[in-house]
């Protein structure tokens, strides 16, 4: 199972009149829902990224996660703030032994859009393990008034990378999550589609550890001597949890999007649960004869052009509840 290192909204297409706006910084804003603008400067982004980085490593040093609650939304907000309540009830008085996190070689994909909520994605590489892969990080930002927030995170080889189509400036090319891209999945029905994988199987994914592998997985953890173990798999698709497309050089599209999972453990008659320590931190109620488990996945993935299987490049998930019955 993939773990997440230690560690939105729907776009309004109101008609809105583009207002300018001088901000403290020097930089001109665009205000309006018509204007296809970057969603962000180079050195916006980057200053987005050393404010995670700050916030993050401050959050996981001490295992609090109000610390960074401003700068995780999503999926990847879900897991990291669970993940340190977790290790605080563990570990109170935080980890002093703590190395932080570092983020080198980055680059910035920054697209063009109108509207909100604006974004862009981080490639970078970690001094965490496993060494070796790319940290890619969506960044998004609900409107004007909002902070930079991270929302997906996933770690991937790098020569599984696409190449991103770029414009004559250097900006990337978003895709409609909705429909009208052109792609075999529309990005808006990714997570249904996933889900509905896992649970009946289909054609619609390439096979490989994040598909196949983990369907036979799960469907071996169902047949568990003196344990029943029952699966129910839900697309989270709106608000922080939007998918974000990127096109690639080829037509297709590289594609965040995000699920949410939940297991649920029944010992037989005379047979206990076992509960963990990290489920046991997040546990409602008492594990008398079942637990069910709450999981949140986000997956980054590439969706070819016309027609084709989607391959799933990485999966991230974490425990984010339990109840005990």
């Amino acid at each position: 199972m993939s773990r997440v290192p230690r560690l939105g909204r729907p776009v309004s297409y109101a008609a809105a009149v583009a207002v300018l706006s001088l901000t403290a910084s020097g930089c001109v804003t665009v205000h309006g829902e018509r204007e296809v603008v970057r969603t962000a400067t180079r050195p916006e982004a980057a200053r987005a990224l050393k404010d995670f980085l700050t916030a993050y490593n401050k959050a996981d040093k001490a295992y609090d996660p109000a610390l960074n609650a401003s700068r995780v939304t999503g999926p990847l907000g879900a897991i990291n703030q669970a993940g340190l309540k977790a290790r605080h009830v563990q570990n109170p008085d935080g980890n002093s032994r703590y190395v932080p996190l570092k983020l080198t070689d980055v680059t910035y994909s920054i697209p063009k859009k109108a509207g909100w909520p604006r974004w862009f994605v981080v490639d970078a590489e970690a001094n965490r393990k496993p060494h070796g892969y790319r940290w890619l990080i969506a960044f998004t930002r609900a409107d004007a008034d909002s902070l930079w927030e991270a929302t997906y995170l996933n770690l991937v080889q790098p020569d599984r990378l696409p190449e991103l189509k770029k414009d004559a400036d250097g900006h990337v090319e978003p895709v409609a999550v909705g429909g009208g891209s052109g792609l075999a999945v529309a990005p808006r029905r990714l997570g249904g589609e996933y889900t509905a994988f896992l649970k009946s199987g289909g054609d619609a994914f390439e096979p490989g550890p994040h598909t196949t592998q983990w369907k036979a997985a799960r469907d071996r953890n169902k047949r568990r001597l003196g344990l029943a173990v029952q699966y129910i798999d839900e697309p989270r698709d709106a608000g922080a949890f939007a998918p974000l497309g990127l096109r690639t050089k080829d037509g297709g599209a590289l594609v965040f999007f995000a699920t949410h999972h939940y297991e649920k453990q029944t010992a037989s008659k005379g047979l206990n649960v076992t509960v963990d320590a990290d489920v046991k931190a997040l546990m409602k109620g008492e594990a008398k004869q079942s637990v069910m488990l709450e999981r949140v996945s986000n997956q980054v993935a590439l969706d070819p052009e016309g027609s084709g299987k989607v391959k799933i490049l990485s999966r991230m998930q974490g425990l984010v509840g339990a109840k005990g019955e």
